[in-house]
């Protein structure tokens, strides 16, 4: 074997985008989630918890209990597998973060990629939620006592994602270094998809808090890191295609055109919340069609990211070199991430756009035809995560800190 196929098949050194895997894998979750969160019965709950699931289990059509106790399944297995890439990940930064490999990256370009970290333990607050209400008999009767914590483990997240994203602003506006002709992808939009994780992470409480104090508190949270999340992402968005244009494609980083199906799967759920919840609380309606054409608006965006991206990667051989062929990339767990997001966003338009405005009946023939694409799209994502990790997730993952201490 040639020196060149040898070190295509070695592990890549571990990485902040490593822990993309572990957000992968809590998406899909959030995913397996969708089936009961829309197609069972959770009367004056805004979700279903381990009671109404339980009294659908028991009485529900065998159509009903197999869906059930699939979407529980999924969401059971893919919250493990969300725990044991964020404790990989967590072990590995551990190491990695005083390394020289660390402080040369928060000088560069790749400095963004820190924001890797409080993305993915947004999504881990996320996940725990969906956990206990779905496993934890009883819980959703506390839940208002849990609300407060949650807006205060978000505040948290989003207090160490403004520390890393304005170290690196800062550094890059006084000390210099960003290049931008290395700046040819959408790489920056990763600090965007954190703040709007952070943002819809607050919006959970907004939407179903019946406590005042928490719904504003929460409101002003999800305004503030929504907001953020706008604005720096039309900056990068902007630069990006701008160095794009100039300095073509960087094929290893092709993958981050598809960024912004994630980033708009999230604002646009949080702000769905928020404009559902000034409706339910503040007397401030919102009309379906209304709801409607905001929910495909935001869906047609994402299809148009999605179009180009596949585009570009097809055109660079992206799949077959770093997807179905031996090279590896970290960079290539961010594929599992729009997979995730279309399927989810695509659940909103169906039963709160179409079902909301009467054009498709709830379990016609219709609504399922249009889950047939749906369920293949979450299928397709799923064995993309299983051959990405199993690529990329391994216990001799090089990490520059460790080796650096051992030399």
């Amino acid at each position: 074997m040639s020196n060149t196929a040898r070190h295509d098949q070695l592990a890549p050194a571990w990485s902040p985008t490593h822990f993309l895997g572990a957000l992968g894998a809590g998406g899909l979750a959030v995913s397996f989630f969708m089936y009961i969160l829309f197609m069972t019965k959770h009367a004056g709950q805004p979700i279903p918890s381990f009671a109404t699931l339980s009294a659908e289990f028991a009485t529900g059509s065998l159509a009903m209990q197999a869906l059930i106790a699939a979407s529980v399944t999924g969401i059971a297995v893919f919250s493990v597998l969300h725990v044991i890439l964020l404790v990989w990940n967590i072990q590995r930064f551990s190491h990695w973060h005083a390394s020289d490999n660390a402080q040369a990256m928060r000088t560069t370009n790749t400095g963004s990629s820190l924001m890797a970290a409080p993305l993915t333990y947004a999504m881990s607050i996320n996940v725990g939620f969906i956990v206990g209400a779905v496993f934890v008999p009883g819980l959703w009767q506390v839940v208002e006592y849990l609300f407060p914590l949650a807006i205060l483990a978000f505040a948290a997240v989003g207090i160490y994602a403004m520390q890393i994203f304005s170290g690196f602003m800062t550094t890059m506006i006084v000390d210099g270094g960003f290049d931008v002709r290395k700046n040819n992808s959408l790489a920056q939009m990763l600090s965007v998809f954190a703040f709007a994780m952070v943002g819809v992470g607050f919006s959970a409480p907004v939407a179903m808090s019946h406590n005042t104090t928490v719904q504003v508190i929460g409101f002003m949270g999800a305004a503030f890191f929504i907001v953020a999340a706008i604005v720096f992402g039309l900056v990068f968005l902007i630069m990006g295609m701008a160095s794009l244009f100039e300095n073509k494609a960087n094929p290893e980083t092709v993958p981050t055109l598809w960024i912004g199906i994630p980033i708009l799967t999230i604002i646009g759920i949080a702000l769905y919340r928020m404009n559902m919840s000034l409706a339910h609380n503040f007397e401030t309606p919102w009309a379906e069609g209304s709801k409607f054409m905001f929910l495909t608006a935001i869906f047609s965006l994402q299809l148009v990211f999605a179009v180009i991206g596949w585009a570009v990667m097809k055109r660079t051989r992206y799949f077959e070199t770093y997807v179905t062929g031996p090279q590896r990339s970290p960079g290539s767990l961010a594929l599992v991430c729009p997979g995730v997001a279309l399927f989810v966003f695509a659940n909103f338009l169906v039963n709160y756009g179409l079902v909301g405005i009467g054009a498709v009946d709830k379990f016609g023939a219709v609504y399922i035809a249009l889950y047939v694409p749906m369920v293949a799209l979450q299928a397709v994502t799923i064995l993309a995560f299983l051959r990405l990790t199993a690529k990329l997730v391994t216990r001799d993952t090089p990490v520059p800190g460790r080796l650096a201490a051992a030399e």
